[in-house]
């Protein structure tokens, strides 16, 4: 065996308590262990946890059910059409590593940052935003989780209302609730959420926060039009409300989607939105760096909440991104993914409308990874198996063919007007994968009906 390979093993024998190493004499076995001991009573926990007091106005138990259906990995040979990160063949590892070796011999690089974050990688966050966004109301984050969390947490007190897009990402919803926070829902079309809607929705719930996602939401893959840009900022600044601009897949755009609107915040002079990036999704789910930006006095808020949570993000973490997003290999590696997931979705839409054209797809979206399905509603029995109530019989039956969905219902904050799937195809091994993933769903399809 190689040295690498013994040095492996026994760190695993350490870690597992069998052995203990002693510098300069070599590796010994540990002691035996003692028996465990007894397990206690928790069952007072559950009078504990559910006592909130008769002033709360929402319930703190958290569902989590939502954001592990994209986090979870799949058992082996299960085609994971349920990913929310990009595949490790899309990931630009040989980048990150060397980036992140540049980083660690960079002076001063592991000791403590700046609060707000490094100035340098703060000013390339907020020129990659534009507009009025400086370098001095950005924030660096630990990714996008972590910067929504904070973001929600100061503007809206525990037991307000916030406003949010009709179907949604499940971990904004679960951030809501776990801050005790009443989600509202406003519907979205092809076009983004619907002005008029918001308004009344403002005018009805007396909120003072409007959570969206204007580029490729996530999941129906809507962008805000261009005439309702203005209209969002123009109802949110009348409410006396704050918008929280969720820009997660800004990077993950597909070769043929032609010239990107600019970010909300870029067009807002009057601090009415909250912005929130992250560089997660177009590189790997450990490289968790992202940004706030805002200006005016939520700044200081923002600011106050975040070091109280996290303290500061690492400062080495923060030097390989440097390193990364100025190297060479940064825009030939979005260039690379803007091609391959264009050929993924067209892969997945062929074999839908091949194999599945019973599942309505509204709209094919020309950025991030995945696509939105509304399931028929079909006749007797059917339309119980393909309703919103059918999503976990028609998951189960696609898991017992080979192939891991995320179903709709953890997307509403209110009752889904149908049955729904989101399907990734960014998770996967590359298009032969998704045509076997379909081929596999169908099979699943077949056997609910």
């Amino acid at each position: 065996m190689s040295p690498v390979t013994v040095s492996r093993a026994l760190a695993q024998l350490a870690a597992e308590g069998l052995v203990v190493t002693r510098p300069g004499a070599g590796a010994f076995r540990a002691q035996p262990r003692a028996s465990a001991a007894p397990a206690g009573d928790t069952s007072w926990q559950e009078v504990a946890l559910s006592a909130d007091g008769a002033a709360d106005l929402v319930p703190r138990s958290v569902d989590a059910s939502g954001v592990l259906a994209s986090l979870a990995a799949p058992p082996p040979g299960v085609i994971e059409f349920n990913g929310g990160y990009l595949h490790p063949s899309l990931q630009p590892e040989r980048a990150m590593a060397a980036a992140l070796s540049r980083a660690g011999r960079r002076p001063g690089a592991w000791g403590r940052p700046p609060m707000e974050g490094l100035p340098e990688l703060r000013e390339w966050f907020a020129r990659s935003v534009g507009g009025p966004v400086t370098a001095a109301g950005v924030l660096v984050t630990s990714g996008g989780q972590s910067a929504l969390t904070t973001a929600l947490r100061a503007l809206a007190p525990p037991g307000a209302p916030v406003l949010v897009e009709s179907p949604t990402y499940p971990g904004m919803l679960a951030i809501a609730r776990a801050a005790g926070l009443r989600p509202v829902p406003v519907p979205v079309d092809a076009d983004g959420v619907r002005p008029a809607l918001l308004a009344d929705a403002f005018r009805a719930t007396g909120a003072r926060v409007f959570v969206c996602q204007p580029l490729f939401q996530n999941p129906t893959g809507a962008v805000l039009a261009p005439d309702r840009r203005g209209e969002v900022l123009r109802i949110a600044r009348e409410a006396g409300a704050f918008v929280v601009e969720d820009d997660f897949v800004r990077r993950l755009v597909h070769e043929d989607a032609g010239p990107l609107p600019r970010p909300l915040a870029a067009d807002d002079p009057d601090g009415v939105v909250v912005h929130v990036c992250s560089l997660t999704k177009a590189t790997s789910p450990s490289f968790r760096v992202g940004a706030l930006a805002a200006h005016g006095p939520v700044l200081e808020r923002l600011r106050a909440i975040q070091v109280v949570d996290t303290f500061f993000v690492p400062r080495p973490l923060q030097e390989a991104t440097l390193e990364l997003v100025g190297s060479p290999a940064w825009p030939r590696h979005l260039r690379a993914i803007s091609a391959e997931l264009r050929a993924r979705r067209d892969a997945m839409t062929a074999a839908l409308r091949l194999h599945l054209p019973e599942l309505a797809l509204p709209h094919v979206p020309s950025g991030g990874y995945h696509l939105w399905l509304r399931l028929p509603e079909g006749a007797g029995g059917a339309s119980q198996a393909f309703g919103p109530g059918g999503e976990s019989a028609l998951t189960a039956a696609a898991l017992r063919a080979g192939v891991a969905l995320t179903p709709g219902r953890p997307y509403f904050s209110a009752e889904p007007p149908a049955g729904h799937l989101r399907l990734s195809f960014a998770a996967v091994a590359g298009t032969g994968e998704i045509t076997e993933g379909v081929r596999r769903l169908r099979t699943a399809c077949d056997e609910v009906l």
